[in-house]
């Protein structure tokens, strides 16, 4: 083997990690269809036991749901959304939020727009009514 040439440990390295995620590809899959069975319970049991107290229904519905987001949260996409919603959570303290004053000047503001945009489009169509009937004789 050559001092520059690293396809043999290169492709050593890719083949450990496709038999790593064709493992745990195979484990989410299980995962993500024992997800789809606890919702599809939820919402056929739901439907099947309508005889029951909705509060009871509505109590195991719940507990399905919570159940299939808690699997749903142990597969390698729930990782990666667990992950984003941190990391978007700590983006939202970053933010600067405008003060009460601000935030009630510039509704007044778009209210304002609003209304002489809307005043505007009244004039124009109006103009127009008239224009279309002087030319089609109604």
């Amino acid at each position: 083997m050559m001092e520059n040439d690293f396809s043999y440990v290169t492709g050593w390295f890719m083949k450990t990690n496709t038999e790593t995620t064709e493992t745990s590809g195979a484990v989410d899959t299980i995962k993500w269809l024992l997800v789809l069975v606890l919702l599809s319970a939820a919402v056929i049991g739901n439907y099947l036991l309508a005889d029951l107290s909705v509060v009871i229904r509505a109590a195991g519905v719940v507990a399905l749901i919570a159940a299939a987001g808690g699997i749903a949260a142990f597969t390698a996409k729930g990782q990666t959304a667990i992950a984003f919603a941190r990391e978007s959570r700590m983006e939202v303290r970053k933010v600067v939020w405008p003060t009460r004053q601000e935030t009630t000047q510039t509704t007044f503001i778009v209210l304002a727009v609003c209304i002489v945009m809307a005043l505007i489009l009244w004039g124009i169509d109006g103009i127009m009514v008239r224009l279309i009937g002087l030319i089609t004789g109604v």
